[in-house]
């Protein structure tokens, strides 16, 4: 009898791993499609870079005011990423939803602005009221749309064509490869204009304070090493002192500095370690004589993520912070995680 159940449990296990390892596959089938699907569909938008798409690049650049972005359905979703993108890379931008727009939001359109509306369609009957009204305020009007032949195409003063051949919806129903091309296109555009207004990573650090992003790229040596021990021993400091150094700053090492100030070298909890592993007696040696010289490096004015690349590259753990070649500090990686930046 417990052969029977042990054979019966046996076939259901097995029957149970069959179903899990098809529907894997399936699931894994699925998605490649998708991917490969809306890849050869961004692969297709090349086409569509043309005249029209530098003239929509042109006159965004020229435009005294900002770039409203509208968009209805699954469109104001990207019209919103858009704007994000515009601006955190210079170009003042905001958000207007289309249903919004025709009961009160088109005051936020300033005469010198210049608006950009998303559809697949282009027949949308909040974008077919929205259009004149635009158009009627003087300002440019330019369509991301998936059909060249629609309103919005042909309405609007210049027309980005986002067409795509299929949604990858399986239904091809949801917006999916369309939103996608949307979304490409908009950044094609925010990269466009970002080299014409010589945008540069300073730039873009302003538009970005806060997070490790930010800090990436506006935090300096100095900031994070302010509060730190100055942590250093003489030449001649006996093994007792070097020890008491490196403890008490708590910095896992010690710089070894001149008479004049100069940075001889440095001493760190792993050249102890070697230290001890190497001479059976260790009171008579010296600073000098277990010393690393030539550390690495840093000026203080330097960015902090150019400090962890160093210590990557080298694979280390402390930098010696200089300020025009004077020794001013330690900086420790546990300085740069603190901060975010590993």
């Amino acid at each position: 009898m417990l052969s029977f159940i042990s054979a019966r449990r046996a076939v259901f296990e097995q029957s149970v791993y069959l179903c899990t390892m098809f529907a894997t596959n399936t699931v894994l089938t699925n998605a490649l499609e998708t991917i490969q699907l809306e890849a050869q569909s961004v692969i297709k938008l090349m086409q569509f870079v043309n005249g029209s798409f530098a003239r929509a690049v042109r006159i965004i650049h020229e435009s005294k005011g900002r770039v409203v972005v509208s968009g209805i359905g699954k469109s104001a979703v990207i019209a919103q990423k858009i704007v994000a993108t515009f601006n955190s890379t210079g170009t003042p931008s905001l958000f207007m939803h289309a249903a919004d727009a025709i009961h009160g939001d088109l005051g936020m359109i300033q005469p010198d602005d210049t608006v950009i509306i998303i559809s697949k369609s282009g027949e949308s009957p909040e974008i077919k009221v929205l259009v004149p009204f635009i158009k009627n305020f003087g300002n440019p009007v330019i369509a991301i749309c998936g059909s060249e032949t629609s309103y919005l195409a042909t309405h609007a003063d210049v027309f980005v064509n986002s067409t795509v051949d299929k949604e990858a919806c399986p239904n091809n129903l949801a917006p999916t490869t369309s939103t996608t091309a949307q979304l490409v296109m908009g950044d094609a555009l925010a990269v466009c204009l970002l080299k014409l207004k010589g945008f540069t990573s300073k730039d873009f650090a302003r538009f970005h304070p806060g997070g490790a992003l930010g800090k990436r790229l506006y935090l300096r040596v100095a900031d994070v090493n302010k509060a730190n021990e100055k942590p250093h021993v003489s030449p001649g400091s006996n093994i007792r002192e070097i020890i008491y150094d490196i403890s008490s700053k708590r910095m896992g090492a010690t710089v070894v500095l001149n008479k004049e100030g100069g940075i001889e070298g440095i001493i760190t909890d792993g050249d102890i370690r070697r230290m001890l592993e190497k001479h059976e007696t260790y009171a008579h040696l010296l600073a000098s004589d277990i010393l690393t010289p030539a550390p690495k490096t840093i000026d203080a004015g330097e960015l902090a993520a150019s400090a962890l690349e160093l210590m990557q590259q080298y694979d280390i753990a402390q930098l010696v912070v200089t300020d025009n070649g004077t020794y001013a500090g330690m900086l420790h990686l546990h300085d740069l995680l603190r901060e975010g930046l590993y």
